[in-house]
């Protein structure tokens, strides 16, 4: 899931900075063009590139830009806005560990933070490639602006990452659609949702692709819904020309045919009143899924899921990735990775068990390659 903005605490705070827009050169916040080249990272110190094998094992996850499972403001019913240094270093300490530990050879990030206040200013995906093995990296921001006034967030650089441990080629940042159900000034500080793709460069091929995308939470329109179509486009468009993808994230739904679909009461706050009759909104932002239940049926049609849908059905709570409740154990699923081609079977992990990193589990599998 994704953090919010209070809209009524944005109108008041950041009125007064929307109106410099017209008297300053730096915008506050960041747009973006549709398709962009995406920003690339090096290793410090470069280790050497493995020959791969049949497989590629892949891994997606949301690492909550560094605060493990800490009370926050945005989400959660938490409170805290901005961690220490040490606190951040902590966790990307833990992170890294378990990412060491499943050895993906391919990685895909959602929330990192690269030079944000909340996170104490740590180029959290510099520190990743530092502290693990990965050789290359690049990122689209999901949210930047030089100085959000509202609740003290200040700078903000969120970031959608790649990590390989290859080389890769034409990485782009692919724009998403903005929410539609906002008020302007609160969006125009808002997130700007992505996709990052790029062209890995294993040896021996030249048409491999990895894409990452981050999908709305929050949005009560139509939004997150022309992101899923939007993403699946893309793998079409890949498709189509021939070219083989690994492709996941945090699409923000859950798959077809969950048992549970609206967790209003889950993520109710104190305080917070849903479901009874007078209740406006009678749904909590970003937790009843209900509508959404078809929209990944043609991703799971057309390609291969990690984990297939009579897999999820015959027990749907090993697959579980998420949960808002920091001292609950994960109760749905909200992160994917899909191919055109085939996965490795049997090699699938949801990593439960790693509890305590984000509030999100990482996805793993063995993506098998195309026979030349």
């Amino acid at each position: 899931m994704k953090t919010l903005i209070s809209p009524g605490k944005a109108g008041f705070l950041l009125m007064p900075l929307f109106l410099l827009l017209f008297n300053t050169c730096e915008k506050p916040a960041t747009g973006f063009d549709e398709e962009e080249a995406a920003i690339l990272y090096m290793r410090s110190t470069k280790v050497e590139e493995p020959v791969p094998g049949t497989t590629v094992k892949v891994m997606t996850w949301n690492i909550r830009f560094g605060i493990g499972r800490g009370p926050w403001f945005g989400d959660a019913c938490g409170y805290k806005v901005v961690y220490t240094k040490e606190e951040i270093l902590t966790n990307l300490q833990v992170i890294a560990d378990h990412i060491n530990q499943v050895q993906p050879d391919i990685l895909l990030l959602q929330e990192v933070d690269i030079n944000s206040t909340r996170s104490a200013y740590v180029d959290e995906l510099q520190w990743l490639l530092d502290n693990t093995y990965f050789n290359y990296a690049a990122y689209g921001s999901q949210w930047e602006a030089q100085f959000i006034p509202s609740d003290g967030l200040g700078r903000m650089n969120e970031v959608n990452a790649i990590l390989s441990r290859w080389p890769m080629a034409d990485a782009k940042r692919i724009s998403l659609d903005l929410r539609g159900d906002q008020s302007g000034i609160v969006r125009y500080y808002y997130e700007r949702c992505c996709m990052v793709e790029a062209r890995i460069n294993i040896p021996g091929y030249d048409n491999i692709y990895a894409v990452n995308i981050h999908a709305s939470a929050f949005a009560t329109d139509d939004t997150k819904h022309q992101h899923i179509i939007k993403f699946r486009e893309e793998l079409d468009r890949i498709n189509a020309g021939n070219g083989y993808f690994v492709a996941g994230g945090d699409l923000n739904t859950l798959p077809p045919g969950s048992d549970s679909t609206d967790y209003c009461h889950e993520d109710m706050c104190p305080g917070e009143l849903f479901h009874q009759p007078g209740d406006d909104p009678q749904h909590k932002e970003g937790s009843n899924y209900t509508p959404e239940n078809q929209w990944l049926v043609p991703l799971y049609a057309n390609y291969n899921c990690a984990v297939s849908l009579a897999d999820y059905s015959a027990n749907q709570l090993l697959y579980f990735t998420h949960t808002t409740r920091p001292e609950h154990f994960w109760d749905r699923t909200l992160d994917y990775l899909f191919t055109n081609s085939n996965w490795s079977a049997g090699s699938t992990i949801t990593h439960q068990d790693f509890i305590d990193d984000s509030d999100h589990a990482p996805v793993s599998s063995s993506f098998v390659l195309p026979v030349k």
